[in-house]
C-alpha cells in the first residue's frame, strides 16, 4: 500500500466523518449519519492496520506477534463496545459517553508515553532526541488527555448517581482557596511541561502528567448536577483536541482531522448549551451552581400547597382541549414511557386535537436526549418543535402536559432576578391556560431549585410513574 493510497483512504474516512456530523445534526438524517460514522471509522482502522503491516514488514519485525496483538485488541474492544451499546439504557447514555471520553484521554496519554519511551519506533528522534516541535505536541496531548481522563471519571460518577463516594455526588464540592489551588497547579503543570520541552527528561514529564490528572478531578468536582450536560460536551471537546495533538506527533493526518472535528464540534455544542442555560462557559468550569439553593428549597416546598389530581382528571382536561403541547423530560426517559406516550397522542390526534412536542436544548441528561426518545417511539418529526419555535405558541395553548421535566419549565428564570437560573431560556409552559405536571414527587430537579410552576392555580400535579399515568390516561380517553 503506497502512501498515496493511504492518504486517499484517510481523506475518504475524513469525508465520512464530516457527513456523520452533518447527519447527526437532524433527527431525520441521524441514522444515515451514524452509518457514515461507522464507515469512516472502519476505513480508518483498516487503513491504519494495513499501514502497520507494511511498516512492520519493511523493518523485519515480528509481524505475526504484532498482528496477533492488533487483531486481538480489535476483537476484544469491538466485543466490549457491542455488548455495552446493546445493553445500555437511554437514561444511562450520558454516563456511557463520559466513560468513552475517559478512554480516549487515557489512550492519548499512553501513546504519548510510548512515543517518549521509544521515539525511533514512530520514526522520530533516531538519534535519541525528540524534535522540539514534537515535545510541544506531546506535552499538549498528554495534559489534555490526562485532564479528560480523570475529569470524565468524575463526570461518570456524578451522572451515575450509584456511588456514595463524596466526589461522585451530584452536589458541587467546594472549599476555601479552590480556584487559587487550581491556578497554582495549572502554572506548575506548565512549568514542568517547559522543563520537559528543554530537557526531554522523564521526571518533569511524569510530574506534569500527575498534576494534569489531579486537575481533571479538581476542575469537575465543583460543578453541580445542573451543569453536567455542558461538562459532558466540554469533555467531548477535550478528547478531540487530545487526539489531534497526538496525531501531530505521530504524523497521522487521520487522527488530526478526526480529533479536530470532535474538538471543534464539542466546543461549539458546549457554547450552544451554555447559551441555552444562560451560563458563561468559564462560570461552568468554576462551578458551584445550585449548591446554595438546594438546602432551602425543600422547606419552601413543604409550606406551599399544590393542586393534585388523578390520571382520569388529566385525561378529561386533555380530551376536552383543542390544542395540547407535551414537554418531555428526564422522568419520561426513566419510566421508559415514550411508546405509551405515542399511543396517548395518537388517541388525542384521533379526536381532532392538535398535539405538539416542545423540546428544550438541555432537557434530559444530554443534548438531543428527548429527540432520541421520541424518534425511538416513531413520533412524527413534524410534531416535534424546538424551544425557539414553540415558545410563542404557549399563550394560545389549552393544555400543556409536562412529563418529568423540571428546571427547563421553571418560571423563576423569567420572574425571579435573584434565582440562580435567572435569564435562562425556558419553555414558557406557565403561559398556557392549563398545565398538567406529572412527577413521582415534589423533589427538585437537577439544579436543586424549587419550581414555581407547580404552585400555580392553573397547574394540576399528577404524582406517579410516568408510564403508569400515561397508560391510565389513555384508558380513560377510550
Amino acid at each position: 500500500m503506497s502512501m498515496n493510497v493511504v492518504t486517499l483512504l484517510y481523506l475518504v474516512a475524513s469525508v465520512c466523518f464530516i457527513q456523520a456530523l452533518k447527519g447527526l445534526s437532524n433527527p431525520k438524517s441521524a441514522r444515515l449519519g451514524n452509518v457514515f460514522g461507522m464507515a469512516g471509522m472502519a476505513i480508518a482502522m483498516l487503513t491504519t492496520l494495513a499501514l502497520i503491516v507494511k511498516q512492520a514488514s519493511s523493518l523485519g519485525s515480528d509481524l505475526v506477534l504484532g498482528l496477533a496483538v492488533l487483531v486481538g485488541a480489535l476483537i476484544v474492544g469491538g466485543a466490549i463496545g457491542t455488548v455495552v451499546a446493546a445493553r445500555v439504557e437511554m437514561t444511562r447514555m450520558p454516563e456511557l459517553i463520559a466513560a468513552m471520553h475517559s478512554l480516549i484521554g487515557l489512550a492519548a496519554v499512553c501513546i504519548a508515553y510510548a512515543v517518549v519511551s521509544e521515539p525511533s519506533a514512530f520514526g522520530l528522534a533516531l538519534g535519541g532526541e525528540l524534535p522540539y516541535g514534537n515535545r510541544v505536541e506531546l506535552f499538549i496531548g498528554t495534559f489534555i488527555g490526562a485532564i479528560t481522563f480523570s475529569g470524565s471519571v468524575i463526570a461518570f460518577g456524578k451522572l451515575s448517581g450509584k456511588y456514595k463516594f463524596r466526589l461522585f455526588q451530584g452536589a458541587p464540592v467546594v472549599y476555601p482557596g479552590q480556584h487559587a489551588l487550581n491556578l497554582a497547579l495549572a502554572v506548575a503543570m506548565v512549568g514542568f511541561g517547559v522543563a520537559f520541552f528543554l530537557t526531554q527528561s522523564w521526571l518533569p514529564f511524569i510530574v506534569m502528567t500527575a498534576i494534569a490528572f489531579a486537575l481533571g478531578v479538581l476542575i469537575i468536582i465543583p460543578i453541580g448536577g445542573a451543569d453536567m450536560p455542558v461538562v459532558v460536551s466540554m469533555l467531548n471537546s477535550y478528547s478531540g483536541w487530545a487526539a489531534a495533538g497526538i496525531g501531530f506527533s505521530l504524523n497521522n493526518p487521520m487522527l488530526i482531522i478526526a480529533g479536530s472535528l470532535v474538538g471543534s464540534s464539542g466546543a461549539i455544542l458546549s457554547y450552544i448549551m451554555c447559551r441555552a442555560m444562560n451560563r458563561s462557559f468559564f462560570s461552568v468550569l468554576l462551578g458551584g451552581f445550585g449548591a446554595e439553593t438546594a438546602a432551602d428549597s425543600g422547606a419552601k416546598r413543604e409550606q406551599r400547597p399544590v393542586k393534585s389530581g388523578s390520571a382520569d382528571d388529566a385525561a378529561f382536561l386533555l380530551g376536552n382541549a383543542e390544542s395540547v403541547v407535551i414537554v418531555p423530560g428526564y422522568g419520561l426517559a426513566v419510566a421508559r414511557a415514550q411508546h405509551a406516550l405515542k399511543e396517548l397522542t395518537d388517541k388525542l390526534t384521533g379526536k381532532g386535537i392538535d398535539v405538539r412536542y416542545a423540546i428544550h436544548p438541555v432537557a434530559g441528561r444530554m443534548p438531543g436526549h428527548m429527540n432520541v426518545l421520541l424518534a425511538e417511539a416513531e413520533v412524527p418529526y413534524d410534531q416535534v418543535f424546538e424551544m425557539e419555535d414553540i415558545n410563542a405558541e404557549f399563550g394560545q395553548t389549552d393544555v400543556v402536559l409536562v412529563l418529568g421535566a423540571n428546571d427547563v419549565v421553571n418560571p423563576a428564570a423569567k420572574t425571579d432576578p435573584a434565582s440562580p437560573i435567572a435569564g435562562m431560556p425556558i419553555l414558557e409552559a406557565y403561559k398556557a391556560r392549563t398545565v398538567i405536571v406529572n412527577k413521582r414527587s415534589m423533589a427538585s430537579g437537577y439544579a436543586g431549585l424549587d419550581n414555581d410552576l407547580f404552585y400555580m392555580d392553573k397547574t394540576m400535579m399528577v404524582f406517579s410513574d410516568a408510564k403508569k399515568v400515561i397508560e391510565n390516561m389513555t384508558k380513560a380517553l377510550e
